[in-house]
């Protein structure tokens, strides 16, 4: 093997580029790699000489990388954590080792999922950390940055395909309706059609697979009413005639609420749906990850 240029190369330029590449701002990216400004500019200029190129060109003040920066950008994020991984050995060990995990995901996802997940790290390590981020537009992109570690979504068909994902548990739909209404134990489709619904934006301002159902038999549901989380839809529906459509582990009711609403049987094409966890490339061989991954399925298979 020739490593003539490899010798030639400081390899923590490399994941000061990372982190570059990631924020697009020098004064972030230093704060990340714990150097100050200038010497987190000379290591971009030390990089450029290397690689014969600007990498990372500033474009209405941020920074944007060029095709060649995109290319090792790509190079890097798969061979850093190889790297990291050799040089510090082995498995993770929670009981031992440091983390903070971010995760994104809708009020359901914490709902049923955040709880176990506490208990889980709090058991495992002392040193442990995580951080519950609201599903928004962007969230996709801050996924790319390394900002989020671990999406847990819908499997809706809006995950991009380049994000690694497993099914880690399926969930079927209810609809929350007001006890004084005319529905019975189950909402039949006409019914559901004919109603005025609550809709819950997930992204892009859609509850995306209710209506992807209805759109597969070619019908349309009116939304009347659109709210950012599943707990306020379903709060929202007493003293009303609209409809929530709920995933079933998220349709508790709140017990102030008892007297007033009542779950109902979703009609037959809301089915059910598989929930997805979803991680960017780069951290598919990343040891904490990794452990971050396998208790999640773990937790998913227990509720």
């Amino acid at each position: 093997m020739r490593f003539t240029q490899l010798r030639q190369a400081d390899l923590n330029l490399l994941v000061i580029f990372a982190v570059l590449a990631e924020e697009r701002n020098v004064s972030r990216a230093a704060e990340r790699v714990l150097l100050s400004q200038p010497a987190v500019t000379r290591a971009l200029q030390r990089l450029r000489e290397l690689f014969g190129d600007d990498l990372l060109v500033r474009v209405s003040g941020e920074y944007e990388l060029t095709p060649k920066g995109e290319k090792l950008l790509r190079e890097v994020e798969s061979v850093l954590p190889r790297l990291d991984r050799l040089l510090s050995g082995g498995e993770f060990n929670p009981s031992e080792e440091a983390a903070h995990f971010r995760l994104a995901g809708t009020d359901y996802a914490a709902r049923v999922l955040a709880a176990p997940l506490a208990k889980h790290f709090l058991a495992a390590g002392k040193d442990l950390c995580f951080t519950v981020h609201s599903l928004v537009d962007g969230v996709f992109d801050a996924m790319d940055r390394g900002r989020i570690d671990l999406l847990l979504h819908a499997d809706d068909g809006n995950v991009p395909s380049h994000l690694c994902r497993v099914t880690i548990f399926e969930e079927d739909f209810v609809c929350i309706v007001a006890k004084k209404s005319a529905y019975g134990h189950t909402l039949t489709l006409p019914q559901y059609l004919d109603a005025q619904h609550i809709g819950v934006t997930i992204l892009d301002g859609l509850q995306t697979i209710p209506d992807q159902r209805l759109e597969a038999i070619g019908k349309k549901r009116h939304v009347a009413f659109r709210v950012p989380y599943f707990s306020v839809a379903i709060q929202a529906v007493a003293g009303t005639n609209l409809v929530a459509t709920i995933p079933k582990r998220m349709a508790i009711l709140p017990e102030s609420l008892h007297a007033e609403l009542r779950i109902t049987k979703a009609p037959k094409p809301m089915g059910k749906f598989r929930y997805l966890m979803a991680w960017h490339p780069r951290m598919d061989s990343d040891a904490p990850h990794m452990w971050l991954r396998s208790s999640l399925r773990k937790i998913a298979g227990s509720i």
